[in-house]
């Protein structure tokens, strides 16, 4: 497993070996929504960086994903149609949402590394 990039949206992108990209939320994105209660996924297809792709429903609030970077959705997890609190139990690994493949493998290394995702949530806390 490879070092997490995360959003400033509180995304976390993981490189896998076979050159896709895995995205979930982050346990802060997590926590901040309460209970998951249903997640849309998104439709196997391209999207731009920025496109919403996915929702996540809680009983707070519905919250949007949005495409981290360029590429194609090529898997989703199926699982969390029937059993969406397992990103309340395990955002970083079982409840993540989607995988893709960047259209510029290198891209990943532009977003926030775990220190600088650290400093975000801090700044939020202060704000």
């Amino acid at each position: 497993m490879s070092e997490l990039r995360f959003t400033a949206d509180h995304e976390w992108l993981r490189a896998e070996a076979d050159g896709s990209v895995t995205v979930g939320i982050t346990p802060y994105a997590q926590e901040s929504l309460g209970d998951v209660v249903f997640v849309q996924l998104p439709e196997l297809q391209a999207y731009a960086q920025h496109a919403e792709v996915s929702v996540v429903e809680s009983v707070k609030a519905a919250s949007s994903i949005n495409m981290p970077l360029d590429g194609e959705v090529v898997e989703v997890n199926a699982v969390l149609d029937a059993t969406p609190e397992r990103v309340n139990e395990d955002a970083l690994g079982a409840g993540w949402f989607f995988r893709f493949i960047p259209q510029d493998a290198y891209a990943i290394h532009g977003l926030l590394d775990q220190d600088a995702y650290d400093r975000l949530i801090k700044a939020n806390a202060q704000a």
